[in-house]
Formats: C-alpha cells, sequence, structure tokens
C-alpha cells in the first residue's frame, strides 16, 4: 500500500497530461484541461524540486505523447523509415518536448512559495505562460498544442486579440489553478475563488462582442481548390500533367468567383518551368474573366541554387512570397554535414529549401494586400502580424498529406482559426486533401472541406482594416507581465 500511495502522484500526472490533447481539435472537449491542470498544479504545490521536475515531465509525456504521436506517420509512411525508427523518432521528440513542463515545474517549486493563493493564482499560470512561449521559439519552436487553442470556441477566446494564444493559454490556466484552489481550500476562500472564476468566464463574453477592425470596401467571393492529389503521387514527372489538368477543371467550374486559391505546391515544378507556357495563359485566361488566382509553388533560383517554398498571385506576376520558417527535419535539416548519415531516413531533399526574409512585399489577390503563410507559419502567430495592419485577409495554404488521417489536420485548422481570432481577419486555408475552411475574423467556419477528396470551397470574404492590440504587441506583453511577476513572487518568497 505505502509503494501504491508513492507511485499515484507520478501516475496522476502522466494521466493528467493525457486528458490536456481531448480539448483540443477533433475531440473538443475544451472544458477538460481545466481539472487536469487543477490537478497538475496541486501536484506541484507540495512538491520539492526533484519531485516536481519529475512530475511536470511525465505531465509532459502524457499530454505530448497523446497530442503529437501523429509525427511517427510522417516518418513511415513519407520518409521510409521503419515502423520502430519511426516510434522511437517520435518519443524522442516527445520526450523533448516534456521537458518545458517539468522546467515549469522545478522553477515552481524552486520558488518556494508559502502561499497556496500566490502559487495556484498567480506562479503557476505566469510559469504556465513563460514555458508555451519558450516552446514556441527555442530550436526554431514547436508550437503545436499551445492551451490557448482549445479555448478558440469558449469566451476565453475574446481575450485572443488582446493578448493572442499565450493570453489566452494563460487565463486558462489561471482557471486551472483556480479550479484546484477551490477544491484545496475551505469556507469563504473556496466560494470567493469560485466566484472569481465565474467572473472570469462571463467576463470574456463582451469581449467576444467587440471588434478592434473595421470592413474595408466591398466583400468578394473566393473559392479553394482542393486537389487530393495523393502524396506517393504528387512529384512524379508523369503525373504534373494530370495534376495540373485536375486543378483547371476544378477552377473553371467556379469562374463567377472573384479569388481562386490552390494549395501549397499545387504546381508540381519550378516556376521558370511553367511560367510561359502554364502560368501566362492561364493568367490571361482568368484575367479575362475578373478572376485573381494564389498559389504555392516551388522556386529555384538559379543564379545562387537556392529552392523556396512560395506563394504566388497571377494579379502580380513575378512577385514572391517565401516561406521564412521552415520545418526542420521536413524541409531542411540542421547540422547537415552531421546528421546527414545518421538522419538519411527522412524526407528532405538533396537541396534544403532556403528561407524568406522577416519583411517581404505583400501580394495582392481580389484587388487587396494579402497576408500569405505556407503550411506550418500558421502556428507563429508573431510572425503572421508582420504582414498587419496592412493586409486585408489572410491566406494560408498548406499541404497536410504528411500527417495521414491522424489529429494534425483538425489541430492545424484549429491553429489558423486562432490566427483569425486574434488578427480579426478572415483567413482561407486551402490544403491538398484536407481541411480546407474559410474562417471569418471571429475565427468561425464559414465554409469547409472533407477530407481526402477532391472538393471546391466558396464563401464570401470581407476585408477588414485597422489593428487588434496583439497586432500591435505581438506576445510580449504576456512574456514581459508573467516574468516580471514571477520575479516579483521570488522576491517575496525569499523575504519571507
Amino acid at each position: 500500500m505505502k509503494a501504491a500511495h508513492g507511485y499515484w502522484p507520478w501516475l496522476a500526472a502522466l494521466l493528467a497530461g493525457a486528458l490536456v490533447p481531448l480539448g483540443f481539435a477533433p475531440f473538443g472537449w475544451y472544458l477538460l484541461p481545466l481539472p487536469a491542470l487543477a490537478l497538475l498544479a496541486l501536484l506541484l504545490r507540495q512538491a520539492t524540486p526533484r519531485q516536481a521536475l519529475l512530475r511536470g515531465w511525465l505531465f509532459g509525456l502524457g499530454e505530448f505523447g497523446v497530442g503529437v504521436s501523429w509525427v511517427y506517420i510522417s516518418i513511415y509512411k513519407y520518409g521510409n523509415a521503419s515502423l520502430a525508427l519511426s516510434i522511437a523518432t517520435m518519443l524522442l521528440l516527445v520526450m523533448y518536448l516534456a521537458l518545458f513542463p517539468a522546467a515549469m515545474g522545478w522553477l515552481l517549486a524552486r520558488l518556494r512559495l508559502r502561499s497556496r493563493g500566490l502559487f495556484l493564482l498567480l506562479a503557476f499560470p505566469a510559469a504556465w505562460a513563460l514555458s508555451e512561449w519558450l516552446r514556441s521559439w527555442l530550436f526554431t519552436g514547436f508550437p503545436w498544442l499551445n492551451l490557448g487553442y482549445s479555448q478558440i470556441d469558449t469566451p476565453l477566446a475574446g481575450f485572443a486579440p488582446l493578448l493572442g494564444v499565450y493570453g489566452v493559454g494563460l487565463v486558462t490556466a489561471f482557471s486551472g489553478g483556480a479550479l484546484a484552489l477551490a477544491v484545496a481550500a475551505a469556507g469563504r476562500v473556496r466560494w470567493l475563488t469560485l466566484a472569481a472564476l465565474l467572473a472570469l468566464w462571463l467576463g470574456a463574453w463582451p469581449l467576444n462582442q467587440h471588434r478592434w477592425t473595421q470592413p474595408e470596401g466591398e466583400a468578394f467571393t473566393a473559392t479553394l481548390v482542393q486537389g487530393n492529389i495523393p502524396q506517393a503521387l504528387k512529384w512524379q514527372p508523369a503525373q504534373q500533367r494530370a495534376t495540373l489538368d485536375r486543378y483547371l477543371a476544378l477552377t473553371r467550374q467556379h469562374l463567377d468567383s472573384d479569388l481562386i486559391v490552390w494549395p501549397e505546391t499545387a504546381i508540381p515544378a519550378f516556376y521558370d518551368q511553367v511560367a510561359e507556357d502554364f502560368l501566362a495563359p492561364l493568367r490571361a485566361e482568368l484575367q479575362a474573366q475578373g478572376v485573381s488566382l494564389v498559389t504555392g509553388i516551388p522556386v529555384l533560383d538559379r543564379k545562387h541554387w537556392r529552392y523556396y517554398n512560395a506563394v504566388i498571385s497571377l494579379e502580380t506576376p513575378g512577385a514572391f512570397y517565401y516561406k521564412r520558417h521552415l520545418v526542420p527535419f521536413g524541409e531542411y535539416l540542421p547540422l547537415r554535414d552531421w546528421l546527414a548519415g545518421v538522419l538519411s531516413f527522412l524526407p528532405v531533399p538533396q537541396a534544403d529549401f532556403s528561407a524568406g526574409g522577416a519583411r517581404q512585399p505583400l501580394l495582392h489577390a481580389a484587388g487587396y494586400p494579402v497576408g500569405a503563410s505556407i503550411c506550418y507559419e500558421v502556428a507563429f502567430g508573431e510572425e503572421l502580424i508582420a504582414t498587419l495592419p496592412q493586409a486585408a485577409y489572410l491566406i494560408n495554404v498548406s499541404n497536410d498529406a504528411w500527417f495521414g488521417d491522424s489529429l494534425a489536420p483538425p489541430q492545424h485548422e484549429e491553429m489558423a482559426r486562432m490566427r483569425a481570432r486574434e488578427t480579426e481577419r478572415y483567413l482561407l486555408r486551402a490544403t491538398n486533401t484536407g481541411i480546407s475552411a474559410i474562417m471569418d475574423d471571429a475565427g468561425r467556419i464559414l465554409a469547409r472541406s472533407p477530407q481526402f477528396e477532391e472538393a471546391t470551397v466558396t464563401h464570401s470574404v470581407q476585408p477588414r482594416k485597422g489593428a487588434t492590440p496583439y497586432v500591435r504587441w505581438g506576445n510580449w506583453p504576456v512574456v514581459i507581465a508573467s516574468t516580471l511577476l514571477l520575479l516579483l513572487l521570488a522576491a517575496v518568497a525569499k523575504r519571507r
């Protein structure tokens, strides 16, 4: 019995972490992360630094072991690795990501805060927000499963235009800490805590009714084309003409739209190879109908022999958006000279993609400037806001075929919804195999495609102008406030 009692905190931490991904898409049980966080906070409350480190790590193993288990699919199915090696690589990633909640637990234990209220209501939410922010940029960052995304359909989403996804995560972690305090406390403290928690959630409702931006000009009709080209066929030279014909046929069914969007690398050839024979006639045909087209396409700079993952608009010939945030081990191999032999099974081309610059001129489509992003970039809100407030709407092109039929595509879509909510811009997300969707300035899905089907998605889009507080200030208010709060609490604990 004594041994069982000694092991239960470790098992509880692991289980609590495993429950967190159920709050995200496709499950959408958005309240479930609150008791999971409450349990974690209580497990860390009386722990030594060593115990807190291990409990936080086990929590992370549960969270990321469930939430990003899909990683092995890309390696196994498309990287030609063995199943055992694919799973081992995924587990290494999970163990790395679990280090962030582990470090958070260790830091909280080192504070040695005596006050239960200060620990649960202030220290825990601040440390959580900082750990997620750190994970979003260290070693190029992996901001998947940031807590705020799970709240896109709750009143707490009203904080997104103010503080971004990390701010939503902060108030969600506060909610978990408040729930923990309500469980641990008694009498007046319990009821006051529950009242504060209720006030937070009710008080967020007016934020969801307020708009920081305004409509600009007339709405236009946009159509997303989902070609559903199997990944195994996408880059085969013999398949190229069939692929282009499929996109052309689907596009010609929607010449009454003002804008057509094709997915990431929808054109499976370098820009210079198709500019004259394919793109120029297509531009003339669409211009005659008053239709703009935006598509993903690879670009080869033959002078410097650099490859780019790009987006072009036929409305602005010769202008490109080059993907700036590349996926490590997917689009380029870090430390290639050292790792190329060891990780030769990964799907990285012989010549790595090059990253575009941080500040690139905006593309124009349907008569408006547009903020373009490619695939994984939609996970980085601080990078998308670089196109604002100039951009009237946002386009994200992606190829989620790499993820198969897993949790990743709905999770990816959920992140795009948060970008729309943070910026108060319509966001058009065109993918090769789904999920393609048009979402409004509140992050609500207006039209969506099924997965793994040839499909088109059409809806009206309202351009907008102006800037939300998050667009103006980015993540810095949350980062600075959380850091100062932890420093203040450390000083208070030391003085006592």
